[in-house]
C-alpha cells in the first residue's frame, strides 16, 4: 500500500530556546509559534489545548473492553514475536493499538524494560488517542492516518519528553480502513534512519496476514458448497468457462460482474441477465453458512436449456438488467426492491441447500475499497483464486471462477437446464468490489465533466457536480479572490472566498457563496492548505480543530455531517483554494481521500487553466478597451451611443470611432480585425490609429479603405514567420456625414452593410458597394452616397452581432429590423434594445455597434459667396462676413475671421483657378472655407526678412485653432477653424 510519510528528520533536539522543548514552552504559554515546529505537530498541540488537555497529567484512560483476540492480534502476533527477536537487547518497545488507540499488544527488545516501565507503557488496555492523550505516536497516527514521527519535546505530555517514537496505521487491505496502529517507542539517543523502512515492512506484513484471514473465509464457503452436493458429481456439471464455442469471454466477465453485485446485495434472489448477443442467462444467489461460521452466499449461472416438464422457469422477478445493486445493498431492507426468494429450496434446483436460518446476511456498510487486493499475497492454502471482485473460486478441476460443478439432478437428458457456479464469496467482499468499480467509473465521469469551459466558478461547480452524491453528499469550494480575477493568489490563506455550495440539499447551514471563507488555525481546511495533503476527520463530532473555528456555526452544521475531506486545490505550484467534501451518513474513509485528492487534482488543472485563461483573457480586454475610444468627441452633426461586448471565448479585433472632420461634418468608423487573442487586438490598435489618421487627412472613404488594405498587406508581409499566422485580414465599414446637405458618403471592405432607420420608423440596408476584405491587396473600393434626412438613425456594427452558427442570417436581420423600427427612441436605448434582442446570448465573437441619430446644420448658421477670380472684390467679401458676424453676434470672432478671409482669397485669386467660393459655418467652432478648381496646394513655410511674401499662411495659421485642405473631385477647400472666444 501507498503511504504518503512525514519527513525523516526530526524537527530539532535542542532543548534550548530555540527548540522544540523552548517553542513547547512557549505555546504552552500563550506565545505564537509559526516556525520551528513541524504542520502536523503544532496542529496536534493546537488541537490538544484545544480540548483542555493538561500536559503534566500522567494518567491514562484505562479499559478493559478490548479484545484480545481479534483479526489485528492474530495477524500482528507472529510479526511482533519477529521484530522483538530483531530489536533484542535494546530499549525498543513494540505496541500494537486498535482503530481507538488502545493498545492490544506489546513486546521490548530488552525483557527487563517491562519491570522498570510504568504501567501504560507495559499493560494492554491504555488508551493513547489525541483526545485524550495529546500529542502521541499512536494518537497522531490515527489523527494524520499516516506515517508519524514524535521526538522528545515534540510530545504533548511531560512523562514522554525523554522518548521518540514512530508509528504507521495498519489498514484492512479489502476495505482500506484502518484497523490498529503500528508503533516502534525508543529513547531519544536511539534514532535510526533504518526504523522507518523496518515499521513500513512490518505493517505490510500484518496487512497481508489480514487479506489471508479473508481469504481464508471464502475458502471455507467454496468448500461448503462443494460439500453441500452442489458439485458433487463434476463429471456432469458444466462450467461457464467450458462453453467457449457458446460463450465469448465477454460474456464471461459479464457474468462475472453480475454476480458480484448479486454478492453484495446480500439476498437470496434470481436475475435475468441479458447478454449482447440478446440470450439470457438466470442467475441465482442464495445464503450459505461454513462450518466455521462465515456467513456468504454462493452464486449459480442457470444456462439457457430445456425446461422443466412441469412448466416453465419460476422466478419472482425477471429484469433485462440488473438494477443499481451496490445502492441496493447499502439501503434500507424497505427500501429495496424485491428480489427476494421464498424460503427453502428454489423451483428450478431442487434439493437440499445448506443454508442458514435467515435469507439475508447483513451486508459491511463500510464505503471505503482497495483496488490492490489481487495483487497481495495470500497465505499458503488450497489453491483458491481470489479475483478482481473479492470472491473466489476453486483454481483447479471443473469449478472455477468463471463456471463450476452441476447441481444434483444436472445430467444427460435431465428436463432442468445446466447450471455452473460463477462465484461464492461474502457480501462485504462484493460491495468492496463494486465500489472500487464505482471509483473508476467517478473518475472516468470526471474527465469528461470537468473543464468543459474557461470559467474558473463554472469548472469548481462541475467538480462539485461530479462529486455528489457519489462521492460526498455535500461539496464546498473556497477560492483565492485572486484567482476569481484570473491572478496569482499571494496569500491564499488569507482572501480565501466561498465559491460553491453544492449538496444533495439546499438547507444545509454552509457559509454561502460570495462571502469571505474564514477558518481557524486548527480548522481542516487550513492545515490542507498548509501541508499541501488531504486532510480527513472521520467523526467531525470528535474532530477539536474543526468545532473550535467557529463553536456557534460548526455546532449547527453537526446535525446535518457527520465526516469531512479537506483537500487542497494546487495546480503547477499555484496554491488556488480548498475543496471540503461533507458526508451525513457512514464516514469517509482513506480511499474515500485518495480518491477525493485525485478528483480534486484533475479538477485544479482544469481551474488553473480557466485561471489562466481569465488572466489572458483579462489582459487582451484591457488592452482591446484601452485601444477603443474613451469618449465621444465634441461636435453637432450627430447624436452618438456604442457598446462594445467581447466574445465569452475570446476577445478580438473589433473596433468603432468617431471622427471630427473639417467643415462640420463627422466621419463613422467600424471595423473587425480577423481573429482573436492578443495578436488582434493589438492589430487593432494600429488599424484603428491609421485610420484615424487617413480620416483627418481628409480622405474620401474608398481612399482610406485603400490605404488600410496597403496597411494591411505590409503587415501580413512583415509578419516574422513569412506563414501569414498573424494578421489575415479585416474588415471595415467607413462613412462621411455632412450635416450641410444632409448626406452621407461611405465605402466598405468586406463589412457588413449599415441599418438605416428613417424618420418615420422604416428600416432599411442600404445597397452599398461590398469590397473585398483589407489585406487581399490590388482591388477597387468603391464609394456610394445616400440621402440621411434629419433625425434618422444610421447603426453600424460588426458581423458578431448577426452571424452565428445557431441562426439564420436573414433571420437576424429581421429581428435587427424590428428591433430599430423605433425612430423616437435615443441611441443609448437604441444600442441596449439591440443588445438584449438581437445580440446572441453566449456570443462566439466580439460586437461592436455604434448608433448615430443626425443632425441638419441650420442653413442660418451658413454663409456661401461665390467670386469671380478678381482681386477687387476681396474687400467685399471682407465687408459681407463681417456683417454676417455682426447679425449673429460674433464680433469678437471678426478680427480674426476678417485677416484669416482676406489671405485665404487672395490667395485662391492669386494661385489658384476660378469660379472662387467661400463658405462660413457656424457650430461650435466657426469654420472659414475657400474653394477653388486648382489642385495646387499650399504650404506653410518661414518667410525670411528679405522676403515680399509668404507669410500668409503663418498668419492664418496663428489665428485659427487649426486649418489645412480638403481635395475634391475638381479643385480643393482650404479651411480654417477659429474658436468662438479669438478676438
Amino acid at each position: 500500500m501507498v503511504r504518503s510519510g512525514e519527513e525523516l528528520r526530526p524537527a530539532g533536539r535542542a532543548t534550548d530556546s530555540t527548540g522544540p522543548a523552548g517553542l513547547r514552552e512557549r505555546f504552552l504559554q500563550g506565545e505564537p509559534v509559526d516556525t520551528g515546529v513541524r504542520a502536523s505537530i503544532l496542529n496536534s498541540w493546537q488541537r490538544s489545548r484545544t480540548l483542555g488537555l493538561s500536559p503534566d497529567r500522567s494518567d491514562l484512560p484505562y479499559t478493559e473492553d478490548f479484545d484480545p483476540g481479534g483479526r489485528i492480534v492474530r495477524a500482528a502476533v507472529p510479526v511482533l514475536d519477529r521484530l522483538q527477536a530483531t530489536f533484542s537487547g535494546s530499549q525498543v518497545n513494540i505496541s500494537v493499538a486498535d482503530a481507538n488507540g488502545t493498545v492490544l499488544l506489546r513486546r521490548f527488545g530488552d525483557p527487563s524494560m517491562a519491570r522498570s516501565l510504568p504501567p501504560i507503557q507495559v499493560v494492554p488496555g491504555f488508551v493513547f488517542a489525541e483526545q485524550v492523550a495529546g500529542t502521541n505516536g499512536i494518537g497522531l497516527a490515527l489523527a494524520e492516518r499516516q506515517l508519524i514521527r514524535v521526538y522528545g519535546a515534540e510530545h504533548f505530555a511531560e512523562r514522554s519528553q525523554a522518548n521518540a517514537c514512530v508509528a504507521l496505521p495498519v489498514r484492512d487491505p479489502l476495505s482500506g480502513r484502518i484497523e490498529g496502529v503500528l508503533c516502534f517507542g525508543y529513547p531519544r539517543s536511539f534514532e535510526r534512519p533504518a526504523l522507518a523502512p523496518a515499521i513500513r515492512r512490518a505493517a505490510e506484513t500484518i496487512e497481508r496476514r489480514l487479506l489471508g484471514q479473508s481469504s481464508a473465509h471464502e475458502r471455507a464457503l467454496l468448500r461448503t458448497y462443494l460439500a453441500s452436493g452442489a458439485g458433487g458429481d463434476l463429471r456432469h456439471g458444466l462450467a461457464v468457462d467450458a462453453l467457449a464455442d457458446t460463450f465469448h469471454p465477454r460474456d464471461q466477465a459479464i457474468l462475472v460482474e453480475k454476480a458480484a453485485e448479486l454478492i453484495s446485495c446480500a439476498q437470496r434472489a434470481a436475475v435475468d441477465v441479458t447478454l449482447p448477443d440478446g440470450r439470457r442467462v438466470t442467475l441465482v444467489s442464495r445464503p450459505m453458512t461454513s462450518a466455521s461460521g462465515v456467513r456468504g452466499f454462493a452464486v449459480e449461472a442457470v444456462l439457457p436449456g430445456t425446461a422443466p416438464a412441469g412448466g416453465h422457469l419460476v422466478l419472482p422477478r425477471q429484469a433485462d438488467e440488473l438494477p443499481d445493486l451496490a445502492a441496493l445493498a447499502a439501503a434500507p431492507e424497505s427500501a429495496r426492491p424485491s428480489l427476494t426468494l421464498p424460503k427453502g429450496p428454489l423451483p428450478t434446483a431442487p434439493g437440499p441447500l445448506t443454508a442458514p436460518a435467515a435469507d439475508r446476511v447483513p451486508a459491511d456498510p463500510g464505503r471505503t475499497v482497495t483496488t490492490d487486493v489481487d495483487r497481495v499475497p495470500v497465505e499458503p492454502g488450497p489453491a483458491v483464486a481470489a479475483d478482481g471482485n473479492g470472491a473466489v473460486a476453486e483454481a483447479g478441476g471443473a469449478v472455477t471462477a468463471d463456471g463450476g460443478g452441476g447441481l444434483p439432478g444436472d445430467h444427460p437428458g435431465s428436463a432442468f437446464p445446466a447450471r455452473g457456479l460463477v462465484m461464492v464469496g461474502e457480501p462485504h467482499v462484493g460491495a468492496y468490489a463494486l465500489a472500487a468499480r464505482r471509483r473508476l467509473e467517478l473518475l472516468s465521469e470526471a474527465s469528461a465533466r470537468i473543464g468543459t469551459t474557461l470559467d474558473v466558478r463554472r469548472t469548481a461547480e462541475e467538480l462539485a457536480e461530479t462529486a455528489v452524491p457519489r462521492l460526498a453528499d455535500c461539496v464546498t469550494i473556497d477560492l483565492a479572490d485572486a484567482v476569481l480575477r484570473g491572478e496569482e493568489s499571494a496569500d491564499p490563506l488569507a482572501d480565501l472566498r466561498r465559491t460553491v455550495v453544492h449538496g444533495i440539499r439546499e438547507d444545509l447551514p454552509f457559509t454561502p457563496p460570495g462571502e469571505r471563507a474564514d477558518f481557524g488555525p486548527t480548522a481542516p481546511q487550513l492545515r490542507s492548505l498548509t501541508s499541501g495533503e488531504a486532510v480527513l476527520e472521520p467523526d467531525l463530532g470528535v474532530a477539536a480543530g474543526w468545532l473550535a473555528q467557529d463553536p456557534e456555526h460548526t455546532g449547527r452544521l453537526l446535525a446535518h455531517v457527520h465526516s469531512l475531506i479537506a483537500v487542497p486545490l494546487l495546480a503547477r505550484g499555484v496554491v488556488l483554494g480548498v475543496v471540503s467534501f461533507y458526508r451525513a451518513g457512514s464516514a469517509f474513509g482513506d480511499d474515500d481521500r485518495s480518491l477525493a485528492q485525485e478528483l480534486v487534482a484533475r479538477a485544479a488543472l482544469s481551474i488553473d487553466n480557466a485561471r489562466q485563461y481569465t488572466h489572458e483573457r483579462a489582459m487582451v480586454l484591457a488592452l482591446q478597451r484601452r485601444l477603443l475610444p474613451h469618449g465621444l468627441p465634441d461636435q453637432d452633426a450627430v447624436e452618438v451611443a456604442h457598446r462594445y461586448l467581447p466574445a465569452e471565448s475570446d476577445v478580438g479585433g473589433d473596433w468603432y470611432d468617431v471622427i471630427p472632420l473639417p467643415g462640420a461634418r463627422v466621419g463613422l468608423l467600424v471595423g473587425d480585425v480577423v481573429g482573436h487573442g492578443m495578436l488582434s487586438a493589438a492589430t487593432m490598435g494600429r488599424l484603428r490609429t491609421a485610420a484615424r489618421s487617413f480620416a483627418e487627412l481628409d480622405f474620401p472613404p474608398d481612399e482610406v479603405l485603400t490605404h488600410l488594405d496597403n496597411l494591411v498587406g505590409r503587415l501580413d508581409r512583415e509578419d516574422p514567420d513569412g506563414k501569414g499566422a498573424g494578421v489575415i485580414g479585416a474588415t471595415c465599414l467607413y462613412a462621411i456625414y455632412d450635416p450641410t446637405v444632409q448626406r452621407c458618403l461611405m465605402a466598405r471592405a468586406g463589412h457588413p452593410p449599415p441599418a438605416l432607420v428613417h424618420p418615420d420608423g422604416t428600416v432599411s440596408y442600404p445597397d452599398l458597394p461590398a469590397g473585398p476584405p483589407l489585406g487581399l491587396g490590388g482591388l477597387p473600393f468603391d464609394a456610394a452616397e445616400i440621402d440621411l434626412p434629419e433625425n434618422s438613425q444610421l447603426v453600424l456594427y460588426t458581423d458578431g452581432l448577426i452571424e452565428d452558427r445557431h441562426r439564420d442570417v436573414d433571420v437576424v436581420l429581421e429581428q435587427l429590423r424590428r428591433a430599430l423600427a423605433h425612430p423616437e427612441r435615443a441611441p443609448e436605448e437604441t444600442c441596449q434594445a439591440i443588445l438584449d434582442t438581437v445580440a446572441p446570448v453566449h456570443p462566439n465573437d466580439d460586437i461592436a455597434l455604434l448608433v448615430a441619430r443626425v443632425h441638419a446644420l441650420d442653413p442660418g448658421r451658413i454663409a456661401a459667396w461665390e467670386l469671380p477670380a478678381d482681386p477687387a472684390v476681396v474687400g467685399d467679401v471682407r465687408a459681407s462676413a463681417l456683417r454676417w458676424l455682426a447679425d449673429r453676434r460674433l464680433d469678437e470672432t471678426a478680427f480674426a475671421v476678417e485677416l484669416i478671409l482676406s489671405e485665404l482669397v487672395t490667395n485662391a485669386i492669386r494661385h489658384g483657378a476660378g469660379p472662387i467660393r467661400v463658405r462660413l459655418l457656424f457650430g461650435n467652432t466657426l469654420v472659414c472655407e475657400v474653394s477653388d478648381t486648382s489642385n495646387t496646394a499650399p504650404h506653410l513655410r518661414r518667410a525670411t526678412s528679405t522676403d515680399e511674401g509668404g507669410r500668409g499662411l503663418f498668419l492664418v495659421a496663428q489665428l485659427s485653432q487649426s486649418w489645412g485642405t480638403r481635395y475634391l473631385p475638381e479643385g480643393k477647400v482650404i479651411w480654417a477653424e477659429c474658436g468662438l472666444e479669438a478676438a
